[in-house]
Formats: structure tokens, sequence, C-alpha cells
């Protein structure tokens, strides 16, 4: 059974640190990942990389279109068998998995976005990233992947990426804002 778990968040210094490569595709892996879809979607999150949970290995996941079953969320209740659920009613998932992923390329036309992140809550800001970008990565079986990626598939992975590799989108932003941000989640911390 799947678990929520609990999420980093900024300013922990764990956010800083770089995760390491994936040796093993076993089912400690696979539960990690399940646990770390079903975090992202109790979030509201289109991405979730393993720092943000507190887990240094270089695995991350995405789901950028699914909704909320509003009708499952209304017909639920208790009564029977289930205490294990999370109250996470989701539809239309399209659940992926990244394993080791690099960015092998980019272009070179840029594109802005306003960026949120599970770890800064209630902290959003535009950051300018390649439009397209190329990643090498590995599935769940191990098996190695090449995908071209462009609009918010190309932002989402870049950013969860760059959480792989201690760098946080507030890093990517200028000084002010950054110090503004950051003042932001020492007072949300307290």
């Amino acid at each position: 059974m799947s678990k929520i778990l609990p999420l980093v968040i900024s300013p922990d210094p764990l956010l800083k640190e770089i995760s390491l490569p994936v040796e093993k595709f076993d089912n400690e892996l696979k539960t990690l990942v399940d646990d770390m879809f079903l975090t992202m979607y109790a979030n509201d999150g289109i991405g979730l990389a393993g720092v943000q949970v507190g887990v240094l290995k270089r695995v991350l996941v995405m789901d950028l279109d699914y909704e909320e079953d509003e009708q499952e969320k209304f017909k639920h209740s208790h009564a029977g068998n289930h205490h294990n659920c999370h109250h996470v009613f989701v539809k239309n998932t399209n659940p992926l998995c990244f394993i080791n992923p690099q960015i092998i390329d980019s272009s070179d036309d840029k594109t802005e976005f306003k960026e949120g992140c599970l770890s800064f809550p209630q902290a959003r800001a535009e950051v300018i990233r390649p439009m397209k970008v190329k990643v090498k990565y590995f599935d769940l079986t191990g098996k190695e992947k090449l995908e071209e990626m462009e609009g918010l598939m190309a932002i989402c992975i870049q950013h969860e990426i760059d959480h792989l590799n201690g760098i946080t989108f507030v890093d990517r932003i200028s000084k002010l804002k950054r110090e503004m941000i950051l003042r932001k989640m020492k007072k949300l911390n307290r």
C-alpha cells in the first residue's frame, strides 16, 4: 500500500544536496516511486524529485494533466474497509517516472513560465528556461530511453532535474526576488 511521504520544505539544507544515481531497479525503487506519485497527487503537484521527500536518489515523477475526481471525493465514505485510503482521488492520470535523468541537449530558444514548487509552498516566480530539451533516462525496469520534450513537460523536467542537482527554482531568479521568497519560507516555517 502506497503512503504519502512528508515533503522537505525550504529552507531545509537537504534541498541543496546532490542526489546519487540509482543502481538497483528493485521493489524498493518501485515502492519509492509509488509513494512519490501518491505524495505528488496529494499535494496537487505536477512533478516531484526524490530529494523533496528526503531521498537523495536520482528519481523523479511527473504527471502534467491529471484531474481531481470530484465524483469519487463526493461519494467517499469510511464505511467498509477504506481505512488505508489517503483521500487522494485523481483521474486521467499519465504518471511518468524518470530514473537517473540527464538533459543531453537543449534548445537555444527560451521560454518564461511562472513556476511553483511543493518545497516552496505559496511561492511562485517567473523562470526562464530552454523551450525544448532532449532527455536520456531509465524507466522503472532499467531500460534506457531517450525523449525530446517541449512546453510544460520540458519546463517541469528541467525543474525536477535541477532538484536532483541541488538547485531550486529560486536559484534561477533575481537575487531580490529570491531573498523575498526565502524570507517568506522562513516565516512559514516558524
